[in-house]
């Protein structure tokens, strides 16, 4: 199975998160296949799982971003025998597509060209996108990627369809 992840669970062992400016976002899409490519070549490609778009933003930290990858393992939107979402991505045993998404943090309220002043610096959104693949990976998940800022190709086909935006600071703010 493929794991694309995006969070958007409060897990109940969590501390609440107070400072306004963590805001981490992950876009998921369940998906039966997926694959990212890069000048042709073929950088992550998986079966069934989630397909992830990883936006990072100024104020993230380490420790909002384990906290994102573990609300992804436990997020139960996977389908059980009675087709309920009930089954988190270990439970189907499926695999995730990870890319880092900074236009997540796109603004159009101004001009009609985007602009990404949210997006943390590259820097440090490098950093944590791959603090956050190796999160998944030490909660025992088959993790492929995409290139951090290249121009990526991905092909998916999104099963249900599912799609899910994780936001860190409505998850554990509670907004």
């Amino acid at each position: 199975m493929i794991l694309i992840v995006h969070i958007c669970q409060f897990h109940a062992g969590y501390d609440i998160i107070t400072h306004g400016d963590i805001k981490m976002r992950v876009l998921i899409q369940r998906v039966a296949h997926a694959s990212c490519k890069v000048d042709g070549n073929i950088t992550g490609k998986i079966e069934r799982g989630y397909m992830l778009l990883v936006g990072l933003t100024h104020g993230d930290d380490e420790r909002i971003v384990d906290l994102m990858a573990d609300k992804i393992f436990h997020l139960r939107i996977n389908d059980d025998e009675n087709g309920k979402m009930n089954l988190s991505i270990s439970d189907v045993k499926g695999e995730i597509l990870s890319t880092s998404q900074f236009t997540l943090y796109a603004s159009c309220a101004k001009g009609r060209r985007p602009g990404f002043e949210l997006s943390a610096d590259k820097d440090l959104a490098k950093h944590l996108y791959d603090v956050f693949n190796d999160a998944l990976r030490k909660r025992g998940l088959h993790v492929e990627e995409g290139i951090f800022g290249a121009d990526m190709k991905i092909e998916l086909l999104n099963d249900g369809p599912i799609t899910i935006m994780l936001d860190s600071e409505e998850i554990f703010n509670g907004k």
